[in-house]
């Protein structure tokens, strides 16, 4: 089995930035968000995240503001500006054929929750891949610079994912996140580590 060695914060921010050029639909409960998931779903594998307004305060947390389902040259972005939202969402997420994959995908699934009960099935946690191959990054940052020998930008993370609209550096972060996911999937897949 191949030894990994960490990167040092150093190495990492060397590398040169990648983020999503390709089309991005964003999309709200004003939207017709079925000709998306009717999209999704011929797809066997698509890259997932959520994005969540911060707290800076104790107390309960936010639910999820957004959901980023990428495929090869497409991402959606759905803002979960209303329940409907995430309910028609819930036949990609509990679909067994479709292979969801992404990093922290435990923590997204149970901020899910906080919106509707489902029964999330067929997700990938590609951090937890990596820890079950004793590769010393889990997080989503170090898992492309290893693999993908390039680095992505943390500069949106901590912004209001809630607003109606959002901004192009919201979009391109939100986008990159998972469509790199799946990238990281095919690299796993290709150097049989799932």
């Amino acid at each position: 089995m191949k030894k990994y060695h960490k990167l040092s914060k150093e190495d990492i921010n060397a590398m040169p930035l990648i983020k999503y050029e390709g089309e991005v639909v964003v999309l709200s409960s004003d939207d017709n968000v079925q000709a998306a998931i009717n999209d999704l779903m011929n797809y066997r594998t698509i890259g997932f995240d959520t994005e969540t307004k911060p707290t800076f305060v104790k107390g309960p947390l936010n639910p999820p503001s957004i959901i980023q389902l990428a495929r090869e040259n497409r991402v959606y972005i759905f803002q979960l500006d209303n329940k409907n939202i995430f309910e028609a969402l819930t036949p990609i997420l509990s679909n067994t054929d479709i292979t969801k994959c992404g990093v922290s995908v435990d923590r997204d699934l149970i901020e899910l929750m906080y919106l509707a009960p489902f029964h999330p099935s067929s997700f990938i946690d590609l951090g937890n891949v990596a820890r079950d191959n004793d590769i010393p990054h889990h997080g989503l940052r170090g898992l492309v610079a290893m693999f993908l020998e390039k680095r992505i930008s943390k500069g949106s993370q901590i912004s209001d994912w809630s607003k109606t609209r959002l901004s192009e550096s919201q979009i391109s972060y939100a986008a990159t996140d998972a469509w790199v996911s799946l990238k990281l999937f095919k690299v796993f897949d290709q150097l049989k580590l799932l």
